[in-house]
């Protein structure tokens, strides 16, 4: 049924909410919001001048539209928020980053609290410290303060576990003080801890200091390696401590914002760059990217950076500053307001201190935009180039996503079989798929890259039919089988185009099919395609694109293989061990990756696996530990 547009217009409601644009495909071009739906729905469709040129482009293609009514701006805000993250339309102006910040969690909740690296603020009672933007310089602040404190690092249920297993490693090497003997107490351990806590709120002059002495006593003592010891440990404080001297004000929270903006076109990009600010000292920074920016304003984009930035992240400061003000600043503050739990201010500060930051941000986002606009071009011809440069030697047009396969044995012994995906000359990893040969016993490539071919592309029929999308509008719809190339790149030459050619003769299906040649050192020199060899300039962009594809689909299908060998020596070694069969070497085999692993594993971390009992570990601990074993059966004396 046509969409009736000046009917649809006149029924338009004059209430809050969300509306959204499709295109005759049913993809959702746009999600936006509005105070009034009937004002701002229409104005789409009046004939003004200077809207922009990608409002423009989108206008042309809307087939139809929705929208959904809220009971005010704030709840339009949230729904338009939430459908922009679910759906990704094009003509939105999207957050391209999608980042959860690393935080130090304390476990104060516990009897014998540790100290955790977490993406996620809970309500679970333990103490927070962060967000960080380093991920490596949180996991090394915590190996400093277990190591400051000895303080543990293990999963043990404490007291409850204490004395039932062994000390571990790090107790025998004096990196923790070892509660699970049972020789420390609650209390002379939390006094450990509330020392940490002192760290990582800052106070670092007493630690210092504890350091110090003991370094000083240790060298009066002749005992220089205890002294270079503590040398080391003082001078790692020191680096964290030296770190968060950037201040700006006491116990303040805030985030500091800066933009800029790519030159003006259609499809436009823009740099937001935010400084951390908590507990009033500077705690690191990062820049996001927003896409399809064209014919915005600083404000409008800011003011999507916030709703989409804010909602996914756990920690709202207490102020965040902008360097230019932004459209519904009272609604944003409101929601940030209610997701903080307290009131938060946007702020566009004039003079001062505040406004020097601001415009740091802003310099630092213009710096990044500057650089990634180079990088970018460097990219672009690295994929968008190469798939031209490619299009071009085989004479075709829209190549935009190609698949390569291969086939890796020893000897005929677990054949397998790979695919890989590049879409836009870049890999698409969510679409690789691996195979293991069910119907060639021996090493016969051809017949093992048929079996695959022919699984692969019987299923994507298959799904096709099951869902009955069309080609064209399939992209959003079809697992990556259901998904079909524009061309096929085989690891090979003549004869493994005439496996596929085959294949695709049999059901059905017209998609060229390419070899990517080797010479005689292994290096690719060529395309074999309509049976011609087709030499490529080793210098060009395209034939090093060929060349990542063959050693990406190489590395697969390897790694797959090694994979089922592993395991199948895990299973062979684990049959010779009493009481444990099929389904248990199965429990060990999904637990483990690796007969390493199952070596080196404690008898409790063995008895993890759901499936083993405490006897059943202990043979296996003992069949891999027969030293041990033997002296626990000795009578004692």
């Amino acid at each position: 049924m046509s969409f009736d547009f000046e009917q649809e217009l006149k029924e338009i409601p004059h209430h809050p909410g969300v509306y959204i644009m499709h295109d005759k495909q049913d993809v959702i071009l746009y999600v936006g919001k509005a105070v009034d739906l009937h004002n701002r729905v229409r104005s789409y469709f009046r004939k003004i001048v200077g809207r922009g040129p990608q409002i423009v482009q989108m206008v042309k293609q809307i087939a139809r539209f929705e929208y959904i009514l809220t009971d005010s701006e704030l709840e339009a805000l949230l729904l338009e928020n939430n459908l922009i993250k679910e759906h990704r339309p094009k003509y939105n102006t999207l957050l391209k980053d999608d980042k959860t910040y690393p935080y130090i969690k304390v476990t104060v909740q516990e009897d014998y609290p540790r100290i955790l690296f977490s993406r996620v603020m809970k309500k679970d009672k333990a103490r927070y410290f962060g967000p960080f933007t380093s991920a490596y310089a949180v996991r090394e602040t915590i190996a400093l303060l277990n190591r400051l404190y000895g303080l543990r690092d293990c999963s043990r249920a404490l007291p409850k576990d204490i004395g039932k297993e062994r000390p571990c490693l790090n107790f025998h090497m004096g990196k923790c003080c070892g509660p699970c003997t049972g020789d420390v107490t609650k209390e002379q351990y939390r006094e450990r801890v509330e020392k940490a806590l002192e760290f990582l709120s800052g106070k670092y002059d007493k630690i210092l200091k504890e350091l110090k002495a003991k370094m000083n006593a240790a060298a009066e003592a002749m005992e220089f390696e205890e002294a270079a010891k503590w040398r080391d440990l003082l001078q790692n404080v020191q680096q964290v401590s030296e770190k968060q001297k950037m201040s700006e004000g006491v116990g303040e929270n805030k985030d500091i914002l800066g933009i800029a903006i790519e030159e003006e076109n259609v499809d436009a990009d823009a740099v937001v760059q935010t400084f951390f600010i908590r507990d009033g000292r500077l705690i690191g920074r990062e820049h996001f990217y927003m896409t399809h920016v064209g014919g915005r304003t600083k404000g409008q984009i800011l003011a999507d950076f916030i709703a989409q930035y804010y909602a996914g992240t756990p920690f709202i400061p207490r102020e965040v500053y902008l360097p230019a003000p932004v459209e519904g600043q009272d609604i944003l503050e409101a929601y940030l307001t209610g997701r903080r739990g307290g009131k938060v201010d946007i702020v566009v500060p004039q003079k001062g201190r505040k406004e020097k930051l601001v415009e740091l941000a802003t310099e630092n986002a213009r710096l990044i935009l500057s650089k990634d606009r180079e990088r970018m071009k460097r990219e672009e011809g690295r994929t968008i180039g190469a798939v031209k440069e490619i299009e071009a030697l085989l004479n075709i047009s829209g190549l935009e996503r190609m698949e390569a396969y291969d086939i890796s044995n020893i000897s005929g012994f677990a054949n397998v079989g790979s695919m890989v995906v590049y879409e836009k000359g870049k890999p698409k990893r969510s679409d690789y798929r691996k195979f293991r040969i069910r119907t060639v016993a021996g090493p016969d490539d051809y017949a093992c890259m048929r079996e695959v071919l022919s699984r692969r592309f019987r299923h994507g029929l298959t799904e096709r039919e099951e869902t009955g999308t069309l080609p064209e509008s399939s992209a959003q719809t079809l697992t990556s089988f259901g998904k079909f190339p524009d061309v096929i790149m085989m690891d090979g030459g003549r004869g493994q185009v005439n496996i596929a050619l085959s294949v695709l003769r049999e059901l059905g299906l017209t998609i060229p099919v390419c070899g990517m040649v080797k010479d005689d050192s292994h290096r690719t020199r060529g395309l074999y395609y309509n049976n011609v060899e087709i030499p490529i300039d080793t210098h060009s962009e395209g034939f090093k694109l060929i060349t990542r594809m063959q050693d990406e689909v190489h590395r697969f299908a390897i790694e797959y293989h090694r994979s089922l060998r592993g395991k199948a020596q895990v299973a062979s070694l684990l049959t010779e061990i009493p009481g444990i069969g099929p389904a248990r070497k199965k429990a060990l085999m999904r637990h483990f990756q690796s007969i390493r692993e199952i070596q080196q594993a404690s008898v409790g971390d063995l008895m993890e696996v759901p499936e083993l009992r405490e006897k059943e570990a202990q043979s296996i601990y003992d069949y891999f530990h027969p030293e041990t074993a033997q002296k626990s059966q000795e009578p004692e004396e």
